[in-house]
């Protein structure tokens, strides 16, 4: 976890949510993001509140003892920037690829901008061709 003590309503709400994540609780999870949510980067065109619940089902079904480590939270405003790196293992097919049962470790980081305590936009950019490594599904580079 971060250096930084969550202090702010939206880093509470961050801090809520990722603990929510780690016990396997989805539904307190998706309590962070607001209905009108528009969440970029976790497929080609933004995912809406009920893609946002189905991306995060799948991922969970495909990733058992999932874990979020959060490593730093940055604040502008209405803004949270998120470092952070998502382990689990793979026990279920994503994206095509059958379950491999290797531990994976996917870093990245995210940009939420909230509105009364919650998020409603997202941006997400993590290290996809790393863990499409770590699974098999592609050669490592070089």
């Amino acid at each position: 976890m971060s250096t930084t003590v969550p202090g702010t309503r939206n880093e509470e709400a961050v801090t809520r949510a990722i603990r929510s994540w780690n016990d396997g609780d989805l539904a307190t999870y998706l309590e962070l993001y607001a209905d009108d949510i528009r969440n970029h980067g976790l497929t080609p065109e933004p995912l809406d509140r009920n893609g946002t619940q189905a991306f995060y089902e799948g991922l969970l079904a495909s990733f058992s003892h999932s874990h979020i480590e959060l490593h730093e939270i940055l604040s502008d405003g209405d803004r949270l920037t998120l470092r952070f790196t998502l382990t689990g293992r793979h026990d279920g097919d994503f994206l095509g690829i059958p379950a491999t049962g290797r531990e994976i470790a996917l870093p990245g980081i995210t940009i939420l901008h909230f509105r009364d305590g919650r998020c409603v936009e997202r941006w997400t950019s993590s290290d996809m061709l790393g863990l499409l490594v770590q699974l098999g599904a592609v050669p490592l580079p070089g």
